[in-house]
């Protein structure tokens, strides 16, 4: 660099301000977007990769693979007994068990309960997670009356008095007194561990989990660290054998469709779960690619205004080469300008982006923030490459210039056929993004207006959740006796349990039902236990035969030990049309199952409940006349929200003061469901919204010199007669032809990228050509807009200006 630069950039600022402000301008605005979605993709890659040895811990998965399933996919959580029945098999392995987490339990505090994220552990939990200590040790977990809290809890709880040796009433499965052992760290925002207190997880199976051993059940996260890759894989090769030996009430060789995958902990945070698509890994590649389209963006956009502006700097290039520049030379100027203003546009960049973090922070949910230490050096670096990208052909085509040719020349070079050629390509290039973005904005907010108001089967409006019903302090006479005071409540029209409800996913379980001509082991479908009331809440609409009612004593499964006689069940359409029904009504009083007979009594539309991104479920329901065990309540309601939770908080503290309240609208429970999607919107609308406003500033700035160039051309049109409305027609349309071409690239781009997005959802819109044709229309509609003023002006000039114009 050398000190033509310094003086070059410094006349390029003084003298050609406006395109200054709209080189720097575009590059400071993508250099801003680049790396707030950069901070975004670090942010959602980096989660568990704070905790030392991470790389070695494995994280247990429960994988099932059922051909046409819709529960077929891997699962985080495995049965309560496998690491004790791995270590049987594998004396030595390293391992813990994490039961419960966020919002696993709860603390006493006075008459209240106050949920909190408690966990029960291994003692061996500290040897797999170094989670940093601040006071006393990790093996304190050997004492099954130790706990241990994090740095918040232990302010919340205890204020500034040293919690060690305090005690504390915590609740998981029963309320027990516990001595705080020590205190550690809180846990980073990027972790998918939600742990504030850590009791110890008792010898065998905890009171109540008669599941603990039973293969193909949910219970605990197990995780596994490993000292070396030889060892990991040495114990996963014994796992379908381990399989096949011990889960035999699975059936003749269950590890056909059981396994065990292995999963690293860094890549647990982007797993999708089950038979969901992999919605968060699309979303963090599809916003880490609109970070560098918008940055490519801008470097074309500096790419065409500086050739544009070839023609005023030709005579300067020609004046240097007769003093005796060479073109290495010059070269080496003009690239040292580029990395001058990219260096403007890299400070301009950050500090745009610093301003801009509170605003996509509150779009998109998050708490991002910028590491200096790390983003000042990295965009020190980057602005090297950057600077090569937009610097390197505006360089060889200014030094190209011949002396003699411009110097004798009347008119200033502009590049020729060629430079117009590579600018209009450009052009191209950049509109071609910028529609398909256009395109992809709007089929994204399509798709979750969709989600949001999508017929899940039921009215979400007046609906109330009480998953707190579930927790094993509560007696199947308490949750009876809470059932009817909701029942009393003003404005309550129905209230109903079942062992799952909308946005909880509660307790529901597996059936396989013998079916002839489907292979073992038959078809699976969820099973769904549900109360009085139930059906008349959520208010499915009946397809065929009826509901469950009291008059039919088939009607009720609660004695498990008459099953092999037979049930009666109410199915959903997906279930019937699994079991290989051609209709509703064809499904109803038929009897399935062979060994464990169950009768179909009625069938229903889908209820759906969960993510929009899983397939819907074949699903039964079968019913108990006195509630099903682990209720959640769903209570219909009309009038405020807001009253009827406050009236639900009052009776449950008359009742059940010593089980913390848990409650929330259906929609507020869906809203989880949606959160990510709605996120990843705003945040891939903003990033598109801004690489758009870059391509319109380049072709501003190109419009502009494009008509300055051609002034006197202007001036001989309307002497011989031309109108300024055919002026302005010829300019417009200069423009348009690039934006049209942009599309032919831009449709099949957008098209593709969005059909693999929707194919995440089950339940998606339609690719229909109005996205296209409406991107199309707009995108035109801004390339008229941003050449239309400079059009106006130069058609409107009196022509004996433009002949005189030099």
């Amino acid at each position: 660099m050398n000190r033509f630069a310094l003086l070059s950039l410094y006349r390029s600022l003084t003298r050609h301000k406006l395109h200054a402000a709209l080189n720097i301008g575009g590059l400071a605005v993508g250099i801003a977007v680049f790396l707030v979605l950069s901070l975004y993709v670090r942010f959602e890659t980096s989660y568990e990769k704070w905790l030392p040895g991470h790389e070695q811990i494995y994280l247990v998965q429960t994988r099932i693979d059922l051909p046409g399933s819709p529960f077929s996919g891997a699962y985080s959580m495995t049965m309560g007994g496998l690491l004790e029945q791995l270590r049987e098999d594998h004396p030595g392995v390293l391992g813990t068990r994490i039961r419960g987490g966020k919002d696993g339990g709860s603390v006493q505090r006075g008459a209240e309960a106050i949920k909190e994220d408690v966990a029960q552990v291994d003692p061996s939990f500290f040897d797999v997670f170094a989670l940093p200590m601040l006071k006393g040790s990790g093996s304190a977990l050997t004492d099954p009356t130790s706990a241990l809290i994090s740095r918040s809890t232990a302010r919340m709880y205890f204020g500034s008095t040293d919690p060690v040796g305090q005690p504390l009433t915590v609740s998981i499965d029963w309320p027990a007194m516990y001595r705080i052992a020590g205190v550690f760290e809180d846990l980073p925002a990027n972790s998918e561990l939600r742990l504030s207190i850590l009791i110890p997880l008792p010898k065998g199976a905890p009171a109540g989990q008669w599941q603990w051993y039973m293969w193909g059940t949910a219970s605990v996260s197990t995780f596994l660290r490993f000292d070396t890759a030889a060892q990991r894989l040495a114990l996963a090769q014994t796992l379908p054998a381990m399989i096949d030996r011990r889960a035999t009430s699975m059936g003749p060789q269950p590890s056909r469709f059981l396994s065990l995958p292995l999963l690293p902990l860094s890549d647990m945070h982007l797993q999708p779960q089950g038979s969901e698509s992999a919605g968060r890994k699309t979303t963090v590649v599809a916003l880490g690619i609109v970070g560098l389209i918008a940055l490519l963006i801008a470097i074309v956009n500096y790419v065409n205004l500086a050739t544009a502006r070839a023609g005023v700097r030709a005579r300067e290039v020609a004046m240097r080469k007769v003093l005796g520049a060479d073109r290495r030379a010059l070269v080496g100027q003009f690239l040292s300008e580029a990395l001058l203003t990219v260096a403007v546009a890299a400070l301009a960049g950050l500090i745009l982006a610093e301003l801009s973090l509170p605003w996509v922070n509150a779009a998109g949910g998050l708490s991002l923030t910028l590491p200096y230490s790390l983003v000042v050096p990295a965009l020190t670096a980057a602005t090297v490459p950057i600077a090569l990208a937009a610097g390197f052909y505006p360089a060889l085509l200014l030094s190209r210039f011949p002396a003699a040719a411009v110097l004798a020349s009347a008119r200033a070079p502009g590049g020729g056929r060629a430079g117009a050629r590579v600018r209009e390509a450009l052009v191209v290039l950049q509109f071609a993004l910028s529609t398909a973005f256009v395109i992809g904005t709007a089929v994204l907010v399509a798709q979750t207006h969709h989600m949001r108001n999508a017929d899940l089967g039921f009215q979400r409006e007046g609906l109330l959740m009480v998953p707190s019903l579930a927790e094993i302090g509560i007696s199947p006479p308490q949750a009876r006796a809470i059932l009817a005071a909701f029942r009393e409540l003003p404005g309550v029209r129905a209230v109903g349990s079942a062992n799952v409800g909308a946005g909880v996913d509660g307790n529901a379980a597996l059936d396989a039902i013998d079916m002839p001509g489907h292979p073992a082991p038959g078809v699976t479908i969820r099973v769904i236990s549900v109360g009085p009331g139930y059906f008349e809440t959520y208010a499915p609409r009946l397809l065929a035969g009826r509901l469950f009612d009291d008059a039919h004593a088939a009607d009720d499964a609660s004695d498990w030990q008459k099953w092999k006689l037979g049930r009666n069940i109410v199915i959903n359409l997906e279930t019937a049309k699994r079991l290989g029904f051609a209709s509703a009504q064809q499904a109803v009083g038929k009897t399935v199952g062979g060994a464990m007979p169950r009768t179909i009594i009625g069938v229903i539309e889908q209820l759906r409940f969960f993510s929009p991104r899983a397939p819907d479920d074949t699903t039964s329901y079968q019913y108990y006349r006195e509630g099903p065990a682990k209720p959640v309540a769903a209570i219909r309601f009309t009038g405020d929200p807001q009253a009827t939770l406050a009236a639900a908080r009052q009776v449950w503290l008359r009742l059940v003061p010593q089980v913390p309240f848990v409650a929330a609208t259906a929609d507020r429970r869906l809203a989880q469901f949606y959160e990510a999607d709605d996120r990843a919107t705003r945040l891939f609308g903003i990033g598109a919204a801004l690489a758009v406003l870059i391509g319109c500033v380049g072709l501003w700035g190109l419009a502009s010199f494009n008509t300055q160039r051609r002034v006197k051309e202007i001036g001989i049109r309307k002497t011989l007669g031309a109108s300024s409305a055919d002026i302005a027609r010829l300019l417009v349309g200069q423009f348009l032809r690039p934006v049209l071409i942009a599309n032919l690239l831009a449709w099949p781009l957008a098209f593709v990228a969005m059909r693999k997005w929707l194919a995440g959802f089950d339940d998606r819109i339609e690719l229909s050509p109005l996205y296209f044709v409406g991107a199309t229309v707009l995108a035109m509609g801004i390339a008229v807009l941003t050449v239309l003023g400079q059009s106006l002006r130069a058609s409107r000039a009196a022509p004996s200006w433009g002949l005189r114009h030099d």
